[in-house]
């Protein structure tokens, strides 16, 4: 009797989940979350220890403030990143209907592009007749807007990204102003902070491919400007 035999279903690998840039942008989401978490929470709870206030006030204050800024973080790149991708699927349609209806004008605007960037006249219709015929509407939206087709960024993954790590960032300041007894309560969360955004600063400079030092400086004085301001408040109405 002959035996029966079975090919075995290839297994397909695993899909890339996001894309480079929708990786990039989930990180600097969550960059700037944690970095407005550091300095957002740092000035209200600075402020409140500076009138002298209960363990209790500071933490309650803390916690507001971390929620309310977590949930406003969040929530404003929900909206940015929901406005970003509808202009792009806008842009997607409009780019659509003008190859439907003025396909040589849109080969000769990508002719124009490749020659803008050094290839002689021939060769740049050469390959511009050729991407057209290929795939019109991905390489006309890549090279007129900057837009990928299909890779559109998620606005739930920036809004997670910078709610949570606003969260994480607003704990260093609630906890160095509950851990610190009062006489060094205010210069030790002062000097933590400044370190924090020292980090923060170097990391989104480098993200950004920013100047490091300069990203680094405003940084810190942004923070520590706020520090002190609702520190003069507090003080003076406690």
């Amino acid at each position: 009797m002959k035996a029966i035999t079975t090919t075995p279903t290839p297994v397909k690998p695993l899909e890339h989940h996001f894309h480079l840039s929708e990786r990039l942008n989930i990180i600097r989401a969550g960059v700037l979350g944690a970095n407005d978490g550091i300095i957002s929470v740092a000035g209200i709870v600075v402020g409140v220890a500076s009138a002298h206030q209960s363990q209790y006030t500071l933490f309650l204050a803390g916690i507001s403030g971390m929620l309310a800024g977590a949930f406003s973080m969040g929530g404003g790149e929900y909206v940015s990143v929901s406005t970003q991708r509808d202009t792009q699927k806008s842009m997607m349609r409009l780019q659509k209907e003008a190859i439907q209806n003025e396909y040589d004008a849109e080969v000769a605007s990508l002719q124009r592009t490749y020659e803008s960037k050094g290839l002689p006249t021939p060769l740049a219709n050469q390959v511009a007749t050729a991407f057209m015929q290929k795939d019109s509407l991905d390489i006309t939206l890549r090279e007129k807007y900057n837009i990928e087709l299909h890779h559109y960024f998620n606005p739930w993954h920036a809004a997670f990204s910078s709610f949570f790590s606003f969260i994480l960032g607003s704990l260093l300041p609630i906890l160095t102003i509950l851990a610190i007894p009062y006489p060094y309560k205010v210069s030790g969360t002062v000097a933590s902070i400044v370190v924090a955004l020292i980090i923060t600063g170097y990391t989104s400079a480098t993200l950004g491919h920013a100047n490091r030092f300069k990203g680094v400086l405003r940084n810190v004085l942004t923070g520590v400007l706020t520090m002190v301001v609702t520190y003069l408040i507090g003080g003076s109405i406690g």
